[in-house]
């Protein structure tokens, strides 16, 4: 890989002194001149034919400057993917969830805006709601939109290689299932924004988005400006974790408020809103079969996944597809069959949450994986080193393998961990497992057809040649990719990092797909990285021009041009650099080397502004099946995971006490970055196995709504964690760099479950694994045991041939059952 002067290092975020010093601004900390405040009227029921709207005693209160419903709005539908457009800014003719958007207010102050939303009386016929897959499926259902009979949004069905033939060849064939709980992203701030339209006919909306491209496109196509006339602005997120990733109606009607009243307009959701709001993980229903040779060899997977979506599309149709695309790795697998399902019910939408679609369907497979060892007499890690795939494999259903440190992922946490010592020799109540993971490196493909650039990037020479200035429109919501494409900007150019400053998130520095798909480190970064070697080439050339050396013949290192033959003569540069410094704060003397300030200077004389591009789009992925853009990818990242945790068998609370977790991100940027996302994705993956859930009543409305009742992991919950970096230098990606920022919550949840299996003897298909649920589990395994013992014993003696040893033997698995059950 070489060695590197800033990248592969660890380096302080360069957003780190604004945040410590609380001088980050966010969207609720902003404020303007003549700023209105936005609010807005949401559905109380889950489904309902809505008759009359009156706005009249919200219009006559003081100080409401203007009332908007569907009738001023206008019905344009918009969405995340074009292929199932299916909202509109305000509910026309029903209302499909608790929490639907209605109308909304523009007043003087919030206060007077909530006293107007109050004022909107709304007449309603409620009509029958269905909450679960099983009701919106059922035969006579009521259908959510018409244009989808029997409520399903999307179906796949997807077969790679003949699976039954497959199976046919197998010595054991495995089926299980597992169910999840919807869940919320539970990230810190709240959705907000800013919008304001000024008399040139131009937007600018301020929000905390992931995606500040595709929120531009989408306001611009709902409101009828022209694309040019909408500028995006993203300030400091606090965090988006997949629901920040689209277009929100709070968004769309802040900005056609603003166009009425002709003053900006600050909206925000509160805490409860962001749960009606919902757009984050699905509710899963996963069934898998898996046939195996009798020596371990994987040969064939069955797949059939339900998914309850919510009242609109959302990303449904892209999660259903990943739902099944993304068990086609990291492991050899001949043949595979899918079908999935995405269904509407009359609950608030569910999108993209951190590890797209994919996590619970790598959580069921991967605790079956185990399943089929323990059978077989095989250690887990090993069955799945057996069927590793390597570099260069492509899987059944077209993903390439570029690069997959998968195997020395698996290494790395076997002999951190101690598995060898600790597997199989722990008491009861105490257990250890382990799984893999498996996620993309940026999505192959924008989510409208286009032939886009899914990144672009600038970078300018200051005038006086000391910094470089990166302009890019991907959007940091704290995962740290200004520090990542800093960085990797000042390696390009040679430059050390304190001289390049970064401005990030804003549409009109040109475009970028934004954050989501783990995209950025790797498509971003191949932007910056071209971007950053055209600034070098052009002061190399500038040089080249006045001393009358080749430019493959010098280099720029740590800040200094580095002449790789011969040492020229400078004094004639560096007189006339110092006679144009006018008293900048450097003054090299005769004996220095030529720096990067003086080259850099002495180009901007020579050519003017100094300014380097870069772009990115991927090149053609995968195959040419229906779904096919869906799972493809540049690249991949793979992850490994061993858990130790212990069960208390009288309450059944699991205490997580260590986890090992390694992780190939091709080569790390910043190292401390790399590890800060293992150790996230780790807090994400455990709350999700042990705490989290999205409750309703049997009215469709949100329960737990707020960060009190809705349980996240706390500092105090987080165990142990030692990440392990693997790199394995991805040929696609800047410098050998792809992603950390999903696929790193993949092997938690599974490990989780096999270490609790581990702990307890019995398996749980159902998460998450509350203390109820484990006690419950823990219990009726034990009453299963003992019934079955004192069957064995009652036959035995009925025989008349029960040995002392086989007494001895049923008198100490009683023995163990009492003790897991005290």
């Amino acid at each position: 890989m070489g060695a590197y002067d800033v990248i592969n290092s660890r380096a302080a975020r360069v957003d780190a002194s604004d945040k410590v010093r609380g001088r980050a601004v966010y969207v609720d900390d902003m404020k303007m001149p003549g700023m209105l405040f936005g609010a807005m009227l949401q559905s109380p029921l889950a489904h309902a034919e809505i008759l009359d709207i009156d706005t009249t005693a919200a219009r006559r209160l003081p100080g409401v400057k203007s009332v908007l419903t569907s009738k001023e709005a206008g019905l344009v539908k918009y969405g995340v993917s074009p292929a199932r457009y299916d909202e509109t800014i305000f509910c026309h003719d029903r209302v499909r969830h608790v929490g639907d958007n209605i109308a909304a207010v523009a007043a003087v102050d919030l206060d007077t805006a909530l006293e107007a939303v109050s004022l909107i009386k709304v007449e309603y016929r409620e009509l029958p709601a269905v909450f679960t897959v099983e009701e919106a499926m059922a035969e006579g259902a009521p259908v959510l939109h018409e244009a989808y009979p029997r409520n399903l949004t999307a179906e796949v069905h997807h077969e790679f290689g003949d699976v039954e033939a497959a199976f046919a060849q197998c010595d054991l064939i495995k089926t299980s299932s597992l169910v999840n709980k919807r869940q919320d992203a539970a990230f810190i701030e709240p959705p907000g924004c800013i919008a304001s339209f000024d008399y040139s006919g131009c937007l600018t909306l301020y929000s905390s988005t992931q995606v500040p491209h595709y929120l531009q496109r989408v306001v611009a196509m709902v409101l009828g400006l022209p694309v040019g006339k909408v500028r995006v602005v993203k300030p400091y997120v606090g965090g988006g974790f997949g629901p920040k990733a689209g277009a929100n109606h709070m968004d769309l009607a802040a900005s056609l408020l603003s166009m009425k009243t002709g003053k900006p307009v600050k909206m925000n959701f509160d805490r409860k809103q962001v749960f009606m709001h919902g757009r984050a993980r699905h509710q899963f229903f996963h069934t898998i079969t898996t046939g195996v040779k009798k020596d371990g060899s994987i040969m064939a997977l069955k797949h059939q996944c339900h998914l309850n979506g919510g009242a609109y599309s959302s990303f449904g149709i892209a999660t259903v597809y990943y739902s099944g695309s993304l068990l086609g790795g990291p492991y050899k697998l001949p043949a595979m069959k899918y079908d999935g399902y995405r269904v509407y019910t009359n609950l608030p939408a569910c999108g993209a949450q951190r590890g797209h679609g994919a996590v619970i369907a790598r959580a069921c497979w991967e605790q079956q994986l185990d399943m089929i060892a323990e059978e077989l007499g095989i250690d887990p890690i090993e069955l799945r080193l057996k069927n590793m795939m390597t570099v260069g494999d492509v899987t059944c259903n077209h993903l390439n393998m570029s690069s997959l440190g998968m195997k020395d992922c698996v290494e790395a946490v076997r002999d951190r961990s101690g598995w060898k010592e600790k597997k199989g020799n722990l008491p009861p109540g105490k257990g250890i497992g382990m799984s893999c993971g498996f996620f993309v490196s940026g999505a192959g493909y924008s989510i409208y057809r286009s032939e886009t650039w899914h990144g672009t990037v600038i970078i300018k020479l200051s005038e006086d040649g000391g910094t470089a200035l990166v302009y890019t429109a991907s959007a940091e919501i704290g995962q740290g990719s200004d520090t990542t494409f800093a960085m990797i900007a000042a390696e390009a150019i040679g430059i050390p990092l304190e001289w390049v400053r970064l401005e990030s998130g804003d549409t009109d520095f040109g475009l970028d797909l934004g954050a989501y798909s783990s995209r950025q480190t790797l498509m971003t970064g191949l932007a910056t990285k071209e971007a950053g070697e055209a600034v070098k080439r052009q002061v190399l050339e500038v040089l080249s021009e006045e001393l009358g050396i080749p430019v493959e013949d010098m280099d720029i290192k740590k800040g200094v041009i580095i002449f790789k033959r011969e040492t020229p003569d400078i004094t004639a540069l560096r007189t006339r650099y110092i006679k144009e410094h006018r008293g900048w704060t450097d003054n090299p003397s005769p004996d220095e080397p030529l720096s990067f300030r003086e080259a850099s200077r002495i180009a901007f004389l020579s050519r003017g502004s100094i300014v380097g591009t870069g772009k990115y789009k991927p090149p053609v992925l995968g195959g040419d099946h229906k779904g096919a853009t869906v799972g493809t990818s540049p690249a991949y990242g793979c992850s490994a995971q061993v858990v130790e945790l212990s069960v208390d068998m009288g309450t059944g609370k699991i205490n997580i006490e260590k986890i090992t977790d390694a992780h190939d991100c091709g080569l790390a940027i910043n190292r401390t970055s790399v590890e800060g996302q293992m150790i996230g994705s780790v807090s994400m993956g455990l709350g999700e196995a042990l705490f989290e859930e999205v409750k309703f009543d049997d009215k469709g409305r949100v329960l737990n709504g707020d960060l009190a009742e809705y349980k996240i992991p706390r500092a105090l919950d987080m165990p142990a964690v030692e990440p392990v970096i693997v790199e394995s230098d991805e040929p696609n990606g800047p410098f050998g760099a792809k992603e950390v920022g999903e696929g790193a919550i993949m092997p938690a949840i599974p490990a989780i479950l096999n270490a609790a299996y581990d702990a307890i003897g019995v398996r749980i298909f159902e998460l998450p694994l509350k203390p109820e649920r484990v006690y419950q589990a823990i219990k009726q395994y034990n009453q299963k045991l003992a019934k079955q013992g004192a069957e064995e014993m009652s036959s035995a003696k009925r025989d008349g041939n029960l040995c002392t040893k086989d007494a001895q033997a049923i008198d100490i698995s009683s023995q163990k059952m009492n003790v897991k059950g005290k």
